[in-house]
């Protein structure tokens, strides 16, 4: 089965890691009763931590790793799109050189750990509020043969965040079918 590349924010790996895991967390405290055991308190579900090991191979390997450092240094948050697992607005954490680089081979290791702040995305402006923008239009796309959520994103001139903010009901950006209406904000 050919998989398509893995994405964070704009750096597209030019082949998938080698290894990719992801631990889900639920945190639970515990609390000693005074003259008994112990009783236990659900705090619920930590986040998401995505990890993984890869290699960029081939005469321009390290300058591979330094584009996928360069991403790391950005800060703030990012879609990491994985061809076969939920999209995850993520923080990229932890990236490791793994051996002293040769100017032909670099094996690395990464980290991303979910962003979930359980806000949605803030404070709506109301209708017709002093100083409240207007909402925008939307338009429909329909997905036709060969079609990528990718392509239609910059066939259009939008920022794949916000096209997969328009569509919720797109879980996995690398599935889309033909025949399939896809909102393009304006």
């Amino acid at each position: 089965m050919l998989l398509t590349p893995m994405r964070y924010k704009d750096y597209i790996w030019p082949h998938n890691p080698a290894v990719y895991s992801i631990t889900y967390e639920r945190q639970v405290a515990v609390h000693k009763v005074p003259f008994g055991r112990y009783c236990t308190q659900d705090l619920g579900q930590g986040c998401r931590v995505m990890r993984g090991q890869g290699e960029f191979a081939g005469k321009d390997a390290y300058d591979e790793f330094r584009r996928l450092a360069s991403v790391f240094y950005g800060e703030g948050p990012g879609l990491l799109i994985h061809p076969l697992w939920q999209i995850a607005n993520a923080h990229f954490t932890l990236l490791k050189l793994e051996q002293e680089p040769l100017p032909d081979y670099v094996r690395y290791s990464f980290e991303f750990r979910e962003r979930f702040d359980g806000y949605g995305d803030g404070l709506t402006a109301l209708e017709g509020a002093a100083g409240a923008r207007r909402s925008s239009a939307l338009t429909r796309c329909t997905v036709t043969g060969g079609d990528t959520l990718w392509g239609i994103a910059q066939r259009h001139g939008v920022a794949m965040e916000d096209l997969l903010a328009a569509n919720p009901g797109i879980k996995n950006p690398n599935f889309i079918r033909t025949g399939e209406q896809v909102v393009i904000p304006c």
